[in-house]
């Protein structure tokens, strides 16, 4: 993932909760400890591409 498609992402997803409070709407997104959950399988992710590049090297 580059900067690029961090900040789109951030933008499209403040887009969305601006629209989403201006109708009175519950936000979108899960309790905080989905997110932290979420958060958990993208950084489990990355450890596995870093271990897989590792044995393969050797």
């Amino acid at each position: 993932m580059d900067f690029k498609q961090a900040g789109l992402s951030l933008l499209s997803g403040w887009i969305i909760g601006v629209v989403f409070m201006a109708t009175k709407l519950p936000a979108p997104v899960p309790p905080l400890m989905g997110l932290i959950g979420a958060a958990g399988v993208l950084l489990g992710g990355y450890c596995y591409e870093i271990i897989a590049k590792l044995v393969m090297k050797q």
